[in-house]
């Protein structure tokens, strides 16, 4: 049994968006059956212990267009986890254009970790970001931000950040912090080619976020940054159940199918190659789907920063080599710069002892690993 697990239900294939970068693959409104996705939660409530923490996460297409049966599936995750005294704790994920009375209960839903997709200045933002007919969505999904914040909700807004943004990539974030964003989630865009010079430019990019994210300790946090200021803090890390890989996580299509990452459904064909065999609809717990694959390469047992680095994700080394084992040099140049960065910001915001750096991060630092 399983202290914590990590159910993502992906219920659906549509969305409101034609993002040019999703890798999610082709729209079309596909749902998933909201019985399915009972049975599925029931398998995950009996792959925790007794008094242990279910995570369920609504992904998609965009989750809130289905944000009746969202609320259905809480309450039904709720009454199943209390019965073994568990934890709930939901996480979904939207594009922020959903903003319909009922969309709006899913957002305000207690203990609701939620986050909201935002590319930054709408230059940044709609240049990739645009609705199904072609108009673009900052508008909406600024407006949306500030409605959360007005709400006092808790959210976390996250960025895709690709080569030909870098440049604005500080501008971005500065915005959302004058919005009152007080946590950024920046995420590369593993799906598309980053040349060496690209490469390059990203390490610049982030010293100079780095810097932004300095100015704004303790009160706000930056995803990249906060991580490595754990390691380095040496901060104890909770654990990490989103990135199992099919050992204490899993994702539903909508199909039913199985999959060890939400990331790694895409279009969800029959010959997808990261499927993993079952259906959601059979079994009566998770348990016998565990995973023994590592990450295994030569160049990572010799690097001096292996304990801090998070290429064990093995759904982003799959979208960069096509080996869940391997990483490549993109996600290699950005560990290695946000752990330099974060190291030079903190010697400068608070030179002196480990002691007064653990004090000044940690509320940020523990905030969003």
């Amino acid at each position: 049994m399983y202290e914590r697990y990590s159910l993502i239900l992906m219920l659906t294939h549509n969305c409101t968006m034609r993002c040019d970068y999703c890798y999610m693959g082709q729209k079309r409104d596909t749902v998933m059956p909201e019985g399915m996705a009972c049975h599925a939660i029931d398998r995950a409530v009996r792959s925790v212990s007794d008094g242990g923490t279910l995570e369920l996460g609504f992904f998609g297409g965009e989750p809130l267009l289905e944000a009746d049966m969202v609320l259905d599936l809480l309450e039904y995750a709720q009454h199943q986890c209390q019965r073994r005294d568990q934890r709930l704790e939901p996480c979904l994920t939207t594009n922020g254009t959903v903003t319909d009375p009922t969309a709006r209960i899913v957002l305000s839903w207690p203990g609701l970790r939620l986050a909201v997709s935002c590319d930054g200045i709408a230059e940044v933002h709609d240049a990739h970001r645009r609705f199904a007919d072609g108009r673009p969505s900052s508008n909406t999904v600024h407006g949306t931000i500030r409605r959360l914040i007005a709400d006092k909700a808790d959210f976390r807004v996250v960025m895709v950040v690709r080569p030909d943004t870098l440049h604005r990539l500080v501008d971005s974030a500065r915005m959302l912090r004058r919005m009152g964003v007080r946590h950024i989630e920046p995420g590369l865009d593993l799906w598309t080619n980053w040349s060496e010079s690209d490469e390059r430019r990203l390490e610049s990019a982030i010293a100079a976020l780095a810097d932004f994210w300095g100015e704004g300790l303790p009160n706000h946090s930056i995803g990249w940054f906060d991580e490595k200021t754990a390691h380095i803090a040496r901060l104890p890390i909770p654990p990490i159940t989103r990135c199992g890989f099919g050992d204490g996580a899993m994702a539903v299509a909508p199909s039913g199918r199985l999959y060890p990452c939400e990331r790694l459904i895409g279009e969800d064909r029959p010959d997808n190659p990261m499927c993993i065999p079952g259906h959601a609809a059979e079994g009566s717990d998770f348990l016998h789907l565990r995973s023994t694959l590592t990450r295994e390469h030569e160049v990572c047992t010799h690097c001096a920063m292996e304990g801090m680095c998070n290429t064990f994700c093995r759904c982003s080394n799959y979208a960069r080599t096509g080996d869940i084992r391997r990483p490549d040099s993109l996600l290699c140049t950005w560990n290695q710069a946000c752990l330099a960065e974060t190291a030079r910001v903190l010697a400068k915001v608070c030179p002196g002892d480990m002691v007064a750096k653990v004090k000044l991060v940690e509320p940020a630092a523990k905030m969003r690993i």
